[in-house]
C-alpha cells in the first residue's frame, strides 16, 4: 500500500510563537494519540502551557500502508481534540535528535516529555535524546503507559524475562491490576496551550489511496472511536456475555475490536483493564469472560516483553533449529510491497510464487483461508481465529516462510505492530517463544465446521463460493500436512 498522505488540518510544518509568561512543555506524541489517561500529557499540563509535537522519523521498519493510513487519520483527529484546549500540534519530519533541539529553541520550551517505547533501536534513540536535552539544561521525563507492565518489572527468579506465557501471566497479572487501579481523572487538569497561539498553516487533507476506499468504510480511527468501541464491547458483554466461549466464532460480533486503538494508543490499555475489572467486580459482566479478556491483554504485553529482549524478532527465528527448515523463501519479495503495488498475481510462474500470490489474494480454494484473507484486504483486519488458520496454512500446508506472511500482515493490517505481528507469526510457525508446536497444524475444514458451522463468515467474504467461479484447492490438506510433519522430523 502506498503513502496515505499527510493529515493536515492544523498540523504545522513551521512555527512562529511569542513566549508565554510560563515556558511551555513539549509533549512528543508517538504511539499515544489520545488526551485521556496520557501520563506524559498530564505531567506537562501540570507544569503549564503545552505544545504537542509529532515527528515523522525514520523507524527500524517503516509503517505498513494500512497502519499508516490509520495513524494519519488518528493524528488529524488528535489535532482537533487538542485545539479545543488551545494546544497546537506541530508536525515535523526528520531526525528527532535534531528536530527536538530546533523546536525547543523556536518555542522557548523548558521541558520535554513522552511516553516510553520498548523496541531496542527506539529505546536507544530516546536515551540519546534525553541525554542531549538534559545537557542543554532542559527537564526531560519519560512515562509508562503503552503496556500494562514494564519489561523490567516482570522477571523470573533468575532475573530474566519469561519465555513462556503462563508463568509470565501469573507474575504480570497482579502488577497490571495495581497499575490500572492507580488511574486517576482521565483528563489532564488545566490543559492549555501557550498564551499566543501558533499560526495555522492551513494544510489540506490528502485523498485516500485507491486501496483504502472499502477499508475506510470498516474503520473508525481516533480516541472517541476507541472509547465508543470499549463502551459497545462492555454493553455486549453485559447483555449477552459468552466472550470466553464465543470469541472464536468468526461470524459473531463477540471480540472487542480494540486492537488498532491500542496499537496507536488511542485508548489506554490501563483504562481498558480497569473498566473490564470494575464491571466484573460489580457483577455486571461474567467473571470468566473478564478473566479471559484480560489474559489476552497480557498476551499483548508478553509479545512486547519478548521484543524488548529480542529486537530482531521480525527477521530471525527465535528457535535456531528452524534456521535449517526448508521453508520457501524469496529475499526480494518484501521489496515488491511498495507504492501500492500489492502483487496479488504471481511475480513469476514458479510454484512458490503462484501459491504465495493465491494466499494473499484469497484464491487458494480453501474456503476459510480465502475468507480470512479477503476480510483482511477489505477491512484492514481479520478475526483472530482466522489469523491462526491462515498462518498455519501458509507455513505448514504451503511450507512458505513465516516472514512472507508477517510482511503481508505488516502491510495490510491496521493494527500491525512490531511486537505482536512478529511474535504471533513465530508462534503460528512454531519457531518462536512459547510457540504453538509445529506439529499442531490447523485443518481449515475442521476449523470451519467448528467455528463457522453455517458458513456465514465464508459466504460473507467469498460471494462466488459454491459456484464454478470459485477455484479448486491449490493443495491437498492431508498430503501437505504429512509433508510438513516429515519436514519437521528432519530438522527436529
Amino acid at each position: 500500500m502506498g503513502a496515505a498522505g499527510v493529515p493536515a488540518r492544523f498540523i504545522l510544518d513551521s512555527v512562529s510563537m511569542s513566549l508565554s509568561t510560563a515556558s511551555p512543555t513539549i509533549v512528543w506524541f508517538r504511539d499515544d494519540l489520545r488526551i485521556r489517561d496520557n501520563a506524559a500529557l498530564a505531567w506537562a499540563a501540570d507544569r503549564g502551557p503545552v505544545i504537542g509535537l509529532f515527528i515523522d522519523e525514520d523507524q527500524p521498519r517503516a509503517l505498513g500502508g494500512a497502519a499508516r493510513w490509520w495513524r494519519d487519520r488518528s493524528l488529524t483527529l488528535l489535532v482537533d481534540a487538542l485545539a479545543t484546549h488551545g494546544v497546537p500540534l506541530l508536525r515535523r519530519s526528520g531526525d528527532p535528535v535534531v528536530l527536538l533541539t530546533e523546536v525547543v529553541r523556536e518555542t522557548g520550551a523548558a521541558a520535554v516529555t513522552w511516553n516510553r517505547r520498548y523496541h531496542g533501536p527506539l529505546r536507544e534513540r530516546d536515551a540519546e535524546i534525553k541525554t542531549q536535552l538534559r545537557e542543554q539544561g532542559l527537564e526531560v521525563h519519560s512515562h509508562a503507559g503503552f503496556l500494562l507492565t514494564e519489561p523490567w518489572e516482570v522477571t523470573s527468579g533468575a532475573g530474566t524475562g519469561y519465555k513462556v506465557y503462563t508463568p509470565f501471566s501469573k507474575a504480570a497479572f497482579p502488577l497490571a491490576d495495581e497499575s490500572a487501579a492507580r488511574l486517576g481523572d482521565p483528563m489532564p487538569a488545566q490543559l492549555t496551550g501557550p498564551d499566543t497561539p501558533v499560526a495555522d498553516t492551513g494544510g489540506i487533507d490528502a485523498p485516500d489511496p485507491f486501496w483504502a476506499a472499502e477499508m475506510a468504510t470498516h474503520c473508525r480511527p481516533g480516541e472517541q472511536a476507541a472509547l465508543d468501541r470499549l463502551g459497545d464491547f462492555l454493553d455486549r458483554m453485559r447483555e449477552r456475555g459468552g466472550y470466553a466461549d464465543g470469541r472464536d466464532e468468526m461470524a459473531r460480533a463477540v471480540t472487542s475490536g480494540l486492537s488498532p486503538h491500542l496499537r496507536f494508543g488511542e485508548i489506554s490499555v490501563h483504562r481498558v483493564w480497569e473498566e473490564i475489572t470494575a464491571a466484573a467486580d460489580a457483577g455486571d459482566i461474567d467473571a470468566t469472560d473478564a478473566q479471559v479478556f484480560r489474559k489476552e491483554l497480557l498476551w499483548r504485553d508478553f509479545a512486547w516483553h519478548r521484543l524488548y529482549a529480542l529486537p530482531d524478532m521480525a527477521t530471525t527465528n527465535v528457535r535456531e533449529q528452524f534456521n535449517r527448515f526448508g521453508w520457501a523463501w524469496d529475499e526480494h519479495e518484501a521489496a515488491r510491497l511498495v507504492d501500492g503495488r500489492h502483487p496479488l498475481s504471481p511475480t513469476s510462474s514458479d510454484e512458490f510464487h503462484v501459491a504465495l500470490a493465491a494466499w494473499r489474494a484469497g484464491r487458494t480454494g480453501i474456503p476459510l483461508v480465502d475468507a480470512g484473507m479477503r476480510e483482511l484486504w477489505a477491512t484492514g483486519s481479520m478475526h483472530n481465529r482466522s489469523r491462526m488458520v491462515v498462518a498455519s496454512f501458509l507455513t505448514k500446508n504451503l511450507q512458505i516462510h513465516w516472514r512472507h506472511g508477517e510482511e503481508w500482515f505488516w502491510e495490510t493490517l491496521v493494527d500491525a505492530d512490531p511486537a505482536s505481528n512478529a511474535f504471533n507469526w513465530q508462534w503460528a510457525a512454531g519457531s518462536g517463544d512459547d510457540a504453538s508446536p509445529y506439529f499442531r497444524i490447523f485443518n481449515p475444514e475442521t476449523q470451519a465446521r467448528k467455528f463457522d458451522p453455517d458458513e456465514t463468515y465464508i459466504r460473507r467474504w467469498i460471494p462466488e463460493y459454491g459456484t464454478p467461479e470459485y477455484p479448486a484447492p491449490i493443495v491437498d490438506l492431508k498430503e501437505s500436512r504429512r509433508e510438513a510433519l516429515d519436514a519437521y522430523e528432519a530438522v527436529k
